[in-house]
């Protein structure tokens, strides 16, 4: 499964948002200069996530976006669904062998229980190795 980068930079938003959960509205504007992206293309994330109810806005000079849930109760897959659609890593086919259908199934059903368990708590609290290297495989 490929996340496009409607639902990478939407995650970035929602762990932005869930790393200051509590402390009031955060800009969009902040969470661009820090991640380095286009605080245009955040606006036109932030819409859909704010008509699903997963964020709420603030007006004012000192306004912005803040989580309308706590952060343990929104998963990825809540992110990934309002900004990609339908979670469905490969395609299920009804005329396929039974063996091969039902391998795609698993598929499917694996990515789904990763993205519908992982909450935007452990994503903004996650702690893993940093300097972790890429391995290249010559044959």
């Amino acid at each position: 499964m490929k996340i496009s980068t409607k639902g990478r930079y939407g995650l970035t938003i929602m762990m932005a948002l869930a790393r200051k959960y509590g402390e009031g509205p955060v800009s969009l504007k902040s969470i661009a200069h820090e991640h380095a992206l286009s605080e245009h293309y955040l606006e036109q994330l932030i819409a859909p996530l704010r008509n699903a109810a997963l964020v709420k806005s603030v007006r004012g000079a000192y306004g912005g976006y803040m989580l309308a849930k706590e952060p343990e109760s929104i998963t990825a897959g809540d992110v990934i669904r309002v900004l990609e659609g339908p979670i469905t890593p490969v395609e299920i086919i009804d005329d396929e062998e039974p063996a091969k259908r039902d391998l795609r199934i698993k598929i499917r059903d694996a990515v789904k229980d990763v993205l519908d368990s992982t909450t935007l708590e452990d994503l903004a609290n996650y702690e893993g190795e940093e300097d972790q290297e890429n391995y290249m495989f010559y044959i």
